[in-house]
């Protein structure tokens, strides 16, 4: 028998060389209200771009990646 079961989301970010891992405040909200909702908190996330998801130890992580500093 198969049980399906709701993977809770995680968001990843590196700030100063550290991950830091942000819960999920809202788990009906999209990843980029997710983003704004902790843009005031971390301000790094305004110029960051959301990557595609992995699944890892039952959680779907989503990590937010700079792209300041990089040409293109």
């Amino acid at each position: 028998m198969l049980l399906a079961t709701h993977l809770q989301r995680v968001f990843i970010i590196i700030e100063k060389g550290q991950q830091i891992r942000l819960s999920d405040p809202e788990p009906r909200w999209s990843v980029e209200a997710v983003l704004n909702f902790y843009a005031p908190t971390y301000p790094i996330l305004t110029t960051c771009k959301i990557s595609a998801p992995v699944i890892r130890d039952d959680a779907v992580e989503y990590r937010f990646e700079t792209v300041m500093g990089t040409k293109g």
